[in-house]
């Protein structure tokens, strides 16, 4: 092999191509974290997980099933015999044991373990997602302060690309667990899905013709600089006609993507409500708590209201006072204004987890509670699978909580870096108007360089800072959106509905 790689660049290529410059490395800075990260969350995934700690770290604890001993010994029966007794008396039916439904039915707790997560219904799946998110924010914080330190000019930030990927495997888990209940045998679940996605449809209609003067995305904005960028390139081969089609696709899918994630998000938001109620009525003495409940729930409104132009980036630049305006925030200190408060509510979000996991497993008692109201007879069998099914699926309930919170964040990680936003911690970069490339001509030998360079500009006149700037806006007020919509839905339906 080497004298095969010594005779090509004998052959003809010059030996400066192999050479490298005082300043290249075999491998940059980035890439060696990313394959860092990646190996440690492969390695490390078994000893140490947050997703695992979060669930297992001994402060969340679920309700044990009783046993039929138990069952029939709160109902005056006795003991059931075991088949192998019910065979040598001659007894062959075996009659399911059922118990009366008020009697009183106390459930034992025991923390979660690690060894109890084992039967977690899609824990791998929801360990796997918390964790490459964790992963991902550790490594765009490291190549946000890499760029703001060594400010690498033709380097690509590739916390970008764990983000991107984040937000994938977020679409793809909420998929997931959309599929699950699209294969209930009710059926309502999927009505109720299919009901928010055309109402989703209808709502991103509504918010795409709204004027930048209400909802100040910049999406147009953007589109516009985009195609003026690509007409310089179709118009001389004549296809400049294709430029209303592509917006209008753009636009399309965009609905479509909007529908599409509306339902992902309905069973979310409405579980959000649930617990947010019930942790509400375990944390009534608890003040500070429910303060974190509040504000962790009202956080999408937040984040939606400011993308609201009146109420938000006119209300601080033209602050009213008396009879004059005062300018409290420039633009750019409102654009990062609005980066830290969404990353702030998420990271409270965050800490109030732990309080609607706990809410979701208190699911078992109250339904204990309805249980002993009522009159008649009840299955043991139907009492044990009730009480595990609950704790069953508390990952699922998990990934319904998070999985909205790291959408957004990721969101908004990506609108600060392609946006060419600011934290504020440092100089914010220009960012560089592409130019249009010039058509290659020459030999078809000579010319592979220059038809790199041309899909390059191509990609960097489609992909401009504006237009990334518009898109992450409206997909992080999008996602914000429906959170609010399937919540406050939710809140109406737990408090009136089911309770009629």
């Amino acid at each position: 092999m080497g004298r095969a790689l010594g005779g090509v660049a004998a052959g003809g290529l010059p030996a400066a191509a192999f050479a490298l410059t005082p300043g290249m490395a075999v491998m940059g800075v980035q890439v060696v974290v990313t394959l860092l990260a990646a190996s440690l969350m492969q390695k490390m995934a078994p000893h140490c997980s947050f997703a695992r700690w979060l669930l297992c770290n001994g402060s969340l604890y679920r309700y044990k099933h009783p046993s039929d001993e138990e069952l029939c010994a709160l109902a005056g029966k006795q003991r059931p015999k075991s088949k192998r007794d019910r065979k040598m008396n001659g007894m062959m039916e075996d009659k399911p044991l059922s118990v009366p439904r008020d009697i009183n039915l106390q459930l034992d707790t025991s923390p979660i373990t690690a060894v109890d997560a084992l039967v977690l219904r899609y824990f791998l799946e929801y360990q796997w997602f918390v964790d490459f998110a964790v992963y991902a924010g550790a490594v765009y914080v490291f190549s946000e302060g890499y760029f703001c330190l060594v400010s690498p000019a033709r380097e690509t930030n590739l916390g970008v690309l764990w983000c991107l990927l984040t937000i994938v495997f977020s679409v793809k888990v909420f998929f997931m667990v959309m599929r699950h209940y699209f294969r209930s045998e009710e059926g309502g679940e999927r009505s109720v899905c299919l009901t928010f996605a055309f109402f989703f449809l209808l709502l991103a209609m509504v918010a795409l013709v709204v004027r930048e003067d209400y909802l100040e995305f910049g999406l147009e904005a953007g589109l516009s600089g985009v195609t003026h960028n690509l007409e310089a390139i179709l118009k001389p081969r004549g296809w400049e006609w294709t430029l209303p089609l592509a917006k209008l696709g753009f636009k399309l899918g965009l609905v479509a993507l909007c529908s599409f994630l509306g339902a992902l998000l309905t069973f979310p938001g409405l579980r959000l409500a649930q617990t947010h109620l019930d942790a509400l009525r375990m944390a009534a003495d608890k003040p500070l708590t429910q303060v974190l409940l509040h504000v962790g729930f009202v956080a999408p409104v937040l984040v939606v209201v400011m993308w609201v132009r009146p109420l938000s980036r006119d209300f601080l630049l033209q602050a009213p006072l008396g009879k004059r305006t005062v300018q409290i925030l420039s633009d750019s200190s409102f654009d990062t204004a609005r980066l830290w408060a969404i990353v702030v509510l998420s990271l409270l979000r965050l800490l109030g987890t732990r309080h609607h996991l706990q809410a979701y497993l208190g699911l078992a008692e109250r339904w204990v509670q309805r249980m002993r109201k009522e009159a008649g007879r009840i299955p043991a069998l139907e009492i044990q699978q009730k009480i595990t099914r609950i704790y069953c699926y508390v990952s699922v309930v998990s990934l319904q909580y998070l999985g909205p919170i790291i959408l957004t964040l990721h969101c908004v990680l990506l609108l600060k870096t392609l946006g060419h936003h600011s934290w504020g911690l440092y100089p914010e970069s220009p960012p560089v108007s592409p130019v249009a490339p010039p058509r290659p001509e020459g030999d078809a030998g000579e010319d592979v360089h220059a038809v790199v360079q041309e899909i390059s500009g191509v990609l960097g006149c489609i992909f401009t800072p504006p237009f990334f700037r518009g898109l992450f806006s409206f997909l992080t007020w999008w996602v914000a959106a429906c959170q609010v919509v399937t919540s406050l839905f939710g809140l109406y339906f737990h408090q009136y509905l089911a309770a009629s």
